[in-house]
């Protein structure tokens, strides 16, 4: 379905939506994007988010859509787990997170509870929730990125916790944030036929762009935007481009490079240093409208996280990927099936480590063809229309007639 629904007015309905948020943005992102799409949608409907992320609170949301922080935890790059507050232990810190999750849920007692990415939440933190939602009858929702990892790192990953058998054992439906034909999240996985029936392959999340006027630390004319995402792990890409303007001095594309508020301040201060000495990189450490940036862009260069990826299609940019290759294979993944499909260029990091060969692939990045001219299947953006038409189906439908809907 492409065409938004009708507004309606449905009378405190509520939402609850659930994000870890341990390394990067890409979750909470993802799940500020629905919530501003079903209350746009909806008026009447309320939504809070639950988020582990730091910078929650730096981002703008609209009316009817809050969120609760909880106390961070940070993944490693081996992939362990550890407070952001050195002085607290682990355990304690989940405690806190796994208290204040129930409590929440008790407190706002939602209609809907969606859950992003973790189907227990962070080493199991949300199950108890799960339980005390479904036992009061709440429509529980798993919400999967189109990609999560390869097959054989996330099977083993989630027999530890026997995961597949608790998600037939808790959630109503499993939405998939992209097409079927781009990519299975669970392909290539022993799935319980319980589980396969609950899944919903709604499309990518279409972005678009606010009517403020446009960050100042836009560049005039035309420019490459180069991002890591929330920067975690962005140092190699950010290097890697540097040393291409170093090795070439006919690489002369103006860029702006976001650096990304997770990027160690040390890494922080050294790549803005070296920045510093090329006259074309303009350097910035964080945008709350990423959106804006990217639309404005004449191409993009980034490591191909969900919600980038979503921009760039979004937006119709040419794109080079150069993606993380651990601990996950998610962007890796992506970035493969969307350059068999023609959708964007990719760099693997091995490849990127040749500065000569990264030079001229940002020369010919911006006259490279749009997304729109490759795979017709890869552009379909259907996701949000199709989240908001189910939630308003299960609204209207309630069993108790809690709601009164009143067409707007």
């Amino acid at each position: 379905m492409n065409s938004r629904p009708m507004t309606h007015r449905f009378e405190d309905a509520r939402i609850l939506m659930y994000s870890h948020d341990t390394f990067g943005l890409g979750h909470l992102r993802r799940c500020r994007t629905i919530a501003h799409s079903l209350v746009e949608d909806y008026r009447g409907l309320n939504v809070l988010i639950i988020s582990g992320a730091t910078i929650a609170g730096a981002f703008d949301y609209r009316v009817r859509v809050d969120f609760v922080k909880i106390p961070s935890v940070i993944k490693l790059r081996n992939g362990e787990y550890t407070s952001m507050k050195t002085h607290t232990d682990l355990g304690e810190t989940l405690k806190m997170r796994q208290s204040i999750i129930r409590h929440t849920a008790e407190t706002f007692d939602p209609d809907i509870f969606i859950v992003d990415k973790e189907p227990m939440g962070l080493r199991g933190e949300v199950e108890e929730t799960l339980a005390y939602l479904k036992a009061r009858g709440k429509t529980l929702v798993l919400g999967l990125r189109d990609v999560m990892d390869a097959p054989h790192l996330l099977e083993a990953e989630w027999k530890r916790g026997d995961v597949l058998n608790k998600i037939a054992k808790f959630y109503d439906r499993v939405w998939v944030y992209g097409p079927p034909d781009f990519y299975d999240p669970l392909g290539g996985m022993d799935v319980p036929a319980a589980v396969r029936a609950k899944m919903d392959f709604v499309g990518f999340l279409q972005r678009s762009v606010s009517s403020l006027p446009a960050p100042e630390h836009v560049p005039r004319g035309d420019y490459i935007l180069v991002t890591t995402g929330g920067g975690g792990d962005g140092e190699d890409l950010i290097r890697d481009v540097i040393r291409a303007y170093e090795a070439d001095p006919t690489l002369t594309h103006k860029a702006l490079m976001v650096l990304g508020p997770y990027m160690p301040a040390h890494q922080r201060q050294e790549m803005m240093e070296s920045a510093a000495k090329i006259p074309y990189i303009e350097v910035i450490e964080f945008d709350n409208r990423m959106e804006e940036l990217i639309a404005g862009a004449s191409a993009v260069l980034a490591m191909g996280g969900y919600n980038t990826y979503c921009e760039i299609l979004s937006f119709d940019k040419p794109a080079l990927i150069i993606p993380r290759v651990m601990p996950r294979e998610e962007q890796l993944i992506r970035a493969t099936r969307a350059a068999e499909l023609g959708l964007i260029d990719m760099l693997h990091p091995d490849e990127a480590g040749d500065p000569l060969r990264v030079a001229a692939a940002l020369k010919t990045l911006p006259d490279r063809k749009p997304p729109s001219t490759g795979a017709a299947g890869g552009l379909r953006l259907e996701g949000l229309p199709n989240i908001s038409r189910i939630v308003g189906e299960w609204l209207e439908n309630r069993e108790h007639g809690k709601l009164q809907v009143i067409k707007g």
